[in-house]
């Protein structure tokens, strides 16, 4: 019997801050990992500073992790949790191994209870509600996404746009070229402020209007997981007919839009199909799995989507996901997935869930993939609001498959090389990505995407230069070094 698991699988490693564009994943989280039946660590609430010292709360995560981690090989038989100032540093310093053989890039972590329950929940966040990506040199700041409902776009400021300076007044705009020669790429976060609600800066924009300088205060809002603008379109490709659905995150709101989408590709009887996630870091197993059975109405209920696997010891907990057709279900013929370096976890989950099944029928569009086939449960200490997300489980598609620590690319049969084209909107026919997802569909020739690995394990790999990276691609999504559990999911949110 399933369990009832509020499972999140996600993206979390960072951009380097020592300037330049990285290769890797997102400091966003791998969202999508299920939580025990029974947790091991009690949940009393006396008063908030009861049993909350730090050196309780490192305790509590070594034994955490000791009981749950994926990799417990890998720990240290012991580490004096004193020289560490911090419990984030703490958690590093004891998966520094598994992180180091590029099996764990920051995706065990701790977070806050309440505000990672108000994402999964609802998308809620407080920032201008943009998304934003270096270019290769690390001098050039542009926005690749805005979000509906917030303030940047409200401000008119839409992808596209380049932020040529960052101030807290008019008097004080730094260019983005000085702050990074001065305080590398972490200086960018820095200049951007709080991820609190009512944090103002005074952003320089070029675009096609011109540039202006923009006043925007950062607010809580709501983000859309499936945008209203341009998130779900039937496009005419010489008169064929092809769906095409951008899904930003996987939480728990975009089930209705996918269930609406995939009903009105469904009406239009579609059989081609593009799913772009090329920046989503992850989320919620749950809505992976939705994804799937809205493109099973072919699948049996006794064929395989995943299976996901515990250690040895926690074997118990493991557990097989059925494919679930439901009343708004497709069955697809060719599939295009729109990836990147900022795919990541859930987003990887689904593409290669598909493998088995349509083969060279489903392709992978854009450039290589993050690179995470493992998810991560939730540990809570509600007194503290902690919540250690820590990596305890592994995933695989219908035929055992899931070793794709190194991205997708060389694991699906069939991949396109294409450029994330920020001139034009996200889901436009002439977009490159989306363009070359259409031709595939179409039986076009294109050139496959090269297997490198979306992390550059060459280069050092700590906190303050970890690298997400849109692999093969011209810019790098931006992340501060302990990112929200927002960016972690949605990676270059700010």
């Amino acid at each position: 019997m399933r369990r009832n698991w509020g499972a999140v699988i996600g993206l979390a490693a960072m951009l380097a801050s020592c300037g330049g564009g990285g290769s890797g994943g997102t400091g966003a989280s791998t969202a999508g990992a299920p939580t025990p039946s029974a947790t091991p660590t009690p949940t009393p609430t006396p008063t908030a500073s009861a049993g909350c010292s730090l050196r309780e709360r490192q305790d509590v995560v070594a034994a955490q992790l000791r009981e749950w981690y994926l990799f417990p090989e890998t720990l240290p038989a012991a580490l004096d949790p004193t020289p560490y100032r911090s419990l984030g540093d703490y958690v590093d310093a004891l998966t520094a191994t598994a992180r180091a053989q590029g099996r764990d890039r920051y995706f065990t972590y701790v977070t806050s209870i309440k505000e990672e329950n108000a994402y999964y929940a609802s998308g809620q966040s407080a920032g201008f509600g943009i998304r934003l990506a270096l270019d290769q040199t690390g001098q050039r700041l542009f926005i690749t996404e805005a979000f509906e409902g917030a303030p940047a776009l409200n401000a008119g400021i839409d992808r596209g746009a380049e932020i040529v300076g960052i101030g807290t007044t008019i008097a004080n705009i730094r260019t983005v070229g000085a702050i990074v020669a001065a305080e590398g790429t972490a200086g960018l976060s820095t200049a951007l402020g709080d991820d609190t609600a009512g944090t103002t800066r005074v952003l320089r924009i070029s675009d096609a209007a011109g540039t202006r300088t923009v006043t925007l205060a950062k607010t809580d809002f709501a983000l859309t997981p499936v945008s209203s603008r341009y998130g779900t379109q039937i496009l005419n490709d010489g008169g064929r007919q092809v769906g095409y659905v951008n899904l930003r995150t996987f939480i728990s709101t975009a089930d209705p839009a996918l269930r609406a989408a995939f009903a009105r590709f469904r009406s239009a009887g579609i059989t081609n199909v593009i799913i772009d996630l090329r920046y989503n870091g992850g989320g919620l197993v749950s809505i992976a799995e939705l994804v799937g059975d809205l493109m099973g109405v072919n699948r049996s209920t006794a064929e395989v989507f995943s299976y996901t696997s515990f250690r040895p010891e926690k074997s118990a907990e493991n557990d097989v996901k059925f494919f679930a057709p439901q009343p708004q279900s497709i069955a697809p013929t060719r599939v295009a997935f729109i990836g990147g370096g900022g795919t990541a976890s859930a987003s990887e989950l689904v593409i290669n869930a598909f493998i088995p099944y349509l083969h060279a029928n489903a392709g992978l569009i854009g450039g290589n993939t993050y690179g995470k086939p493992v998810g991560q449960i939730a540990l809570d200490t509600e007194r503290c609001d902690d919540r250690l997300r820590v990596i305890a489980f592994a995933t695989q598609n219908a035929a055992r498959a899931g070793d794709y620590y190194n991205g997708l690319a060389s694991k699906v049969e069939a991949s396109c090389q294409a450029s994330d084209d920020i001139s034009y909107p996200l889901g436009d026919p002439r977009e490159a990505s989306t363009r070359t997802a259409l031709d595939f569909l179409a039986g076009r020739s294109c050139t496959r995407i090269g297997a490198t690995s979306a992390l550059n394990r060459s280069a050092s790999v700590d906190h303050a230069a970890a690298a997400l990276a849109m692999a093969e691609g011209p810019r790098a999504l931006l992340m501060p070094a302990r990112p929200t559990t927002p960016q972690r999911e949605v990676p270059g949110f700010y």
